[in-house]
């Protein structure tokens, strides 16, 4: 399919698939949303310790690289693990302007050490940020007990909806560790109620910039 590159409403650039009308990140705003969504009600969670996230869309590469400027701050050591089924081109990449929009132009190296990494090995990004890249669809995950943490960055539920179903949220619960959470940009009735079937206690949060609400799952200690 076609993509193309627009600027959202903050003034960062993402992705848009014309025929399906979805970009990867808001339109509202790609920046603002990945800090409201993955790092305010997900990652801001964990402070002074290490942590395993596992990355549901790794796409541009946006919320691998906020996490890792984030981390530094936050004493954090980072096992990252993004799925993607359709890899970013090089060109798509070089059109893109997250380091400038964040001011962030001394994680350069890293931000260009995430995308010319291998897939399928584990690659050290800095010292304390590990990147696994796995090139599959989501339904082929198969972790079990091993993230504290999910960020659930796949397409809308509008365009590809079997991304959004009980089975794969199964999948997402059986990889979590026990007392961890999966943060979603989504707020649908259907996502919420498909979450809460395989064992997840949901709740609604307020949305970026552009949506009312988001929701966050919670995997309990049995």
């Amino acid at each position: 399919m076609k993509r193309e590159i627009i600027i959202t409403a903050d003034g960062s650039k993402t992705i848009h698939i014309p025929e399906w009308n979805e970009q990867y990140h808001s339109k509202h705003g790609a920046i603002q949303e990945a800090y409201h969504v993955f790092i305010k009600h997900g990652l801001s969670l964990f402070s002074n310790t290490s942590i395993s996230i596992l990355e549901i869309g790794f796409g541009t590469g946006l919320n691998a690289l906020i996490t890792c400027i984030e981390a530094e701050k936050n004493n954090l050591t980072i096992g990252y693990k993004g799925v993607e089924a359709y890899p970013v081109s090089s060109e798509e990449l070089n059109s893109l302007n997250y380091l400038s929009e964040l001011k962030a132009e001394t994680y350069t190296s890293v931000f260009d050490k995430m995308h010319a990494v291998e897939w399928g090995s584990i690659n050290e990004i800095t010292e304390d940020f590990k990147l696994v890249k796995e090139q599959k669809d989501f339904s082929q995950i198969q972790d079990s007990n091993a993230f504290d943490l999910i960020y659930f960055d796949a397409f809308g539920a509008r365009v590809q909806p079997e991304l959004w179903t009980e089975e794969i949220f199964k999948i997402m619960f059986k990889a979590l560790k026990e007392d961890a959470y999966l943060v979603t940009y989504s707020a649908k009735g259907s996502v919420r109620r498909a979450m809460q079937a395989v064992g997840f206690i949901v709740e609604r949060l307020p949305g970026p910039p552009g949506k009312r609400e988001m929701l966050r799952g919670y995997k309990s200690k049995v």
